[in-house]
């Protein structure tokens, strides 16, 4: 079984893309599976299985989505081999630019849109910096020009990366980039053993903990302050 982890910030267009890349791989008689992470509500499970897609979807409530993912990853292999998947597509839930829900030795997709600002590749941390292929969507709405520099400074931030530019609505792209997530000679029997590309955000604070009330003293753990006075000479 190969496995792909999808991830991008939110209403970037991952599950279109993903489900336009599906329709070629029914195309070559490949079995797909996928499993969805959000934090409170998706409703994108619906849509897989009006596609004929098997879907689980998994919901992490107060937890952090990818703390979540990488706690219930080897699970879902299991579960996938047990469906005999030759594909199994994990999407994260897309929250803040930091997260890297990426696994060393797995291939990874990281799903960005013209429409976030030119200045954006930058802002983004290893969830786009350590992608083997970065999807850029919604070229149609921008000019030719646009895309181009977008394209750029994504290529700045991530030179080792294939990029793409997929339609999520007509599918343009789509078998292009569905020819680079399964590998036939690719084979996951499961990961335990294996590490993440690139640490998680540290947590574990007062807040991460339920704590609500403001001040110092209700604040422990892992905490940082800012510098708000500047060093005179």
């Amino acid at each position: 079984m190969n496995l792909v982890t999808f991830s991008g910030p939110p209403s970037v267009g991952k599950t279109s893309v993903i489900l336009k890349s599906i329709e070629s791989f029914k195309q070559r008689q490949l079995k797909v599976g996928v499993v969805k992470f959000d934090c409170l509500y998706t409703d994108d499970d619906l849509l897989y299985q009006k596609a004929g897609v098997t879907v689980r979807k998994g919901l992490s409530g107060g937890l952090c989505p990818d703390h979540y993912f990488v706690s219930n990853i080897e699970d879902v292999v299991s579960w996938g081999l047990e469906n005999e998947f030759d594909l199994l597509i994990s999407e994260s839930a897309g929250l803040c630019n930091r997260c890297s829900p990426y696994l060393k030795g797995v291939k990874a997709v990281c799903v960005i849109d013209n429409l976030s600002g030119i200045g954006t590749p930058k802002k983004i941390g290893p969830m786009l910096k350590s992608a083997d292929i970065v999807v850029i969507t919604k070229g149609d709405i921008v000019s030719q020009a646009e895309r181009e520099v977008f394209t750029s400074r994504v290529h700045s931030v991530n030179p080792s990366a294939v990029i793409l530019h997929v339609n999520g609505l007509t599918g343009q792209g789509s078998f292009e980039l569905s020819t680079l997530l399964y590998e036939k000679d690719q084979e996951l029997q499961s990961l335990k053993g294996e590490s993440l590309r690139y640490p998680m955000p540290a947590a574990l604070c007062s807040y991460c903990l339920g704590e609500t009330r403001i001040g110092e003293s209700y604040q422990m753990g892992n905490v940082r302050k800012i510098k708000l006075e500047e060093r005179q000479s």
